[in-house]
Formats: structure tokens, C-alpha cells, sequence
């Protein structure tokens, strides 16, 4: 019997059109290694949070505590903004850098669809903290979640996407509304595009 958790990442794998075979999800080869960025300790994580989150800061110790017991130490995170709306069907749109320890510093874009029950607009600073990468391209797949997971603290949302072992949890605060459960999923790409599949 299947949990409702494996259950999730299959529906979310299948929306970012990952093949799905039995109890495994087929992905595809990041390429080649260009070196395995270091971890983050909690503490680095907040700090910089907060510089980056300013005022709004408040609480987002606890989330990255939250992060921490559940994926252990990121050894990456982006720091960025995103927009995005949804009715029935969603959008969103975002950029920012991705930081890592030892293995330089990257822009990235993000773009994904979501689809489900889902109505509302939003604007968020967002910061995602990236668990397991094994090299700084590695960052440049689909990453597939469930959005009716997030939950609140101090006025944070935070999210889990996923793609084999790499784990990217956005951790967001903005402007806006957005209320309802969708499968969704965000694609990195190098550069901006407005194709989110």
C-alpha cells in the first residue's frame, strides 16, 4: 500500500512529465559533476535570511529550524523573487542567485505550472534552501511538490520540491492571497523564459 507522500510525488512527478514505472521515478542525468557544494549551518541560513528578508524577518528562524530537523543542512540556497497567480490553473514566475560555500555563486530562473484547486495572486521574496545537490548545474531540473503541503510560521510559507534525492524547499513571504492544494512544479533554466513547461 502506498502513502499518501508517495502518492503525492508521483502525481507531482507525472505533472512535471517525469516518467513514473511501479514504486520509481525515472530522472533524468543532471550531467557532468562540477563539484559538490559544502553545507550550510542553520545559523548561516538566518543570518543571511535575515539581511535578505529585512523587516520581515520575524519567524524565519523557526522555519529553518523546522527545515533543518526534517533535510538536515542545506548545502546551497537561492536568494530571489517570484510572482504568481492561479485559477484552477496556476503560473509562476521568479529569479534570483543560488549561493553555495565552495562552489560559486549562480543566477538562476524558475517558471511552473500548477494545477488544481487553487485561486489567487501573490508576490514573494522568496528564499529556497537546496538539500543534496551534488554539483551547481545539478540545479537546472523540474522539481515536483505539492503546494497544499506549506504551512505558516511567522508569516512564512514553506514548501518541499523534489527530484531524486535533491530537495528544494522555497520558503516564501510576500503581498497577496492565495488559498487552495495544487500538484505543482518549477523548472530552472539558465535563462528567462516564459514557458513554464
Amino acid at each position: 500500500m502506498q502513502t499518501r507522500r508517495e502518492i503525492a510525488l508521483k502525481l507531482a512527478a507525472l505533472a512535471a512529465g517525469i516518467p513514473v514505472f511501479g514504486t520509481r521515478v525515472v530522472l533524468a542525468d543532471p550531467g557532468p559533476p562540477n563539484g559538490r557544494p559544502s553545507e550550510y549551518s542553520s545559523d548561516d541560513i538566518v543570518a543571511n535570511g535575515h539581511r535578505f528578508f529585512g523587516s520581515l524577518s520575524r519567524g524565519l528562524a523557526e522555519v529553518v529550524e523546522a527545515a533543518a530537523k526534517r533535510w538536515g543542512k542545506p548545502n546551497g540556497y537561492v536568494l530571489g523573487q517570484e510572482a504568481g497567480g492561479a485559477f484552477i490553473g496556476g503560473l509562476r514566475y521568479g529569479e534570483g542567485v543560488m549561493y553555495t560555500r565552495n562552489a560559486g555563486d549562480l543566477k538562476v530562473f524558475w517558471e511552473g505550472p500548477s494545477l488544481g484547486f487553487d485561486a489567487g495572486a501573490d508576490g514573494d521574496r522568496t528564499m529556497m534552501l537546496v538539500y543534496n545537490l551534488p554539483a551547481t548545474n545539478a540545479i537546472f531540473r523540474r522539481y515536483g511538490g505539492v503546494d497544499g503541503s506549506a504551512y505558516l510560521i511567522g508569516g512564512f510559507g514553506m514548501t518541499a520540491l523534489v527530484n531524486d534525492d535533491v530537495y528544494v524547499v522555497p520558503i516564501r513571504t510576500g503581498l497577496g492571497a492565495r488559498l487552495g492544494f495544487n500538484v505543482s512544479y518549477l523548472k530552472f533554466t539558465e535563462s528567462s523564459t516564459w514557458n513554464p513547461f
